[in-house]
C-alpha cells in the first residue's frame, strides 16, 4: 500500500538553505494537535505553489512552540489550467463557509463572495463583514491543507452584481449554474487555458435580472444534471466535472 501523504503547513515563505523553522499556530498545531515527533516528515508550502518535504529534527512545545525542520527535496506546482473562479453568493450561517471548504478542497484556484440578491446575508461594511469574510479566508486556508495542497485560493473582497459582471466578460469562460438551464455542462467546450468563472446563486436561485446580467455578460446558465445541489455543494460537484472535462486532471 502507498505511503500516507505528509501534512502540510502553511508559511510565509521557504527559506533557499536547507533549514526551516516552524512557530506560531503551525508549530502549535504540529506539535500538539498533531503530537508529531522527531524523525516524522511533513510538507512545508507557501501557499503560492513552492512547497518541501521536510524532516522534523526537534519539537520544543510550550508557550511558544518551535520545530526545527531539515528540507529535503523541493518542487513548484503550476497553478491548474483552466483556472477556476468560484464566485459564491454569499450564504446564511455556515452554509457559506461550507460551501468555501468544499470548493477548496475540490481544486478552486479563486473565491470571490458574491452579494446576490436574494442572498439573506449581505456582508455589510466594518467589523461585522470584515470578521465573516476573514471566516470564509481560514476557511479557505485549512481546507487548503487538509486536501494537501500547494496552492491556497484567495478569496477577495466580496462583489455585486454589476462588478461581477465584469469578472464573467472578462473571462475565458463564465458558468452560471442554473437549474432550469437547457445546456448540461458536459455538452460545453471548455477552454483549456484562461480563467472559467464558476457562478453559483444563493438557496433562493439567481434572480432573471441577475442571469440575464451575467448571461449578456458572456455566461452561459448550465445545469450540472438531474438534481438540485445545494449551495454549499453546487461548486465543488461542478469542480469535480470541470476536472474530468478539462486537462486540470
Amino acid at each position: 500500500m502507498p505511503s500516507t501523504t505528509p501534512p502540510v503547513f502553511l508559511v510565509e515563505e521557504l527559506p533557499a538553505g536547507a533549514e526551516l523553522v516552524l512557530d506560531g499556530e503551525e508549530a502549535r498545531h504540529a506539535a500538539t494537535v498533531r503530537r508529531m515527533r522527531a524523525g516524522e516528515r511533513l510538507v512545508a508550502a507557501d501557499g503560492r505553489g513552492s512547497a518541501a518535504e521536510c524532516v522534523i529534527e526537534t519539537v520544543r512545545p510550550g508557550r511558544e512552540p518551535e520545530v526545527e525542520l531539515t528540507v529535503s527535496r523541493r518542487w513548484t506546482e503550476p497553478e491548474p489550467s483552466p483556472r477556476v473562479v468560484v464566485a459564491q453568493a454569499l450564504a446564511k450561517g455556515e452554509r457559506g463557509e461550507l460551501a468555501v471548504e468544499l470548493a477548496t478542497e475540490a481544486g478552486a484556484d479563486e473565491i470571490v463572495p458574491w452579494r446576490a440578491e436574494r442572498s439573506v446575508v449581505r456582508w455589510e461594511e466594518g467589523p461585522r463583514g470584515a470578521k465573516a469574510l476573514a471566516r470564509w479566508r481560514n476557511t479557505a486556508r485549512s481546507a487548503a491543507k487538509q486536501a494537501r495542497r500547494a496552492w491556497v485560493p484567495p478569496v477577495r473582497e466580496p462583489v455585486t452584481t454589476e462588478q461581477l459582471t465584469a469578472v464573467a466578460a472578462g473571462a475565458a469562460c463564465a458558468l452560471v449554474l442554473e437549474g432550469s438551464a437547457e445546456r448540461v455542462l458536459t455538452e460545453l467546450e471548455i477552454p483549456p487555458a484562461g480563467d472559467v468563472l464558476l457562478v453559483v446563486g444563493p438557496e433562493g436561485g439567481i434572480t432573471d435580472d441577475e442571469y440575464a446580467a451575467l448571461t449578456g455578460a458572456g455566461g452561459t446558465g448550465v445545469r450540472l444534471g438531474p438534481t438540485v445541489l445545494r449551495t454549499s455543494t453546487a461548486a465543488a460537484v461542478a469542480l469535480g466535472a470541470l476536472g474530468a472535462l478539462t486537462p486540470r486532471w
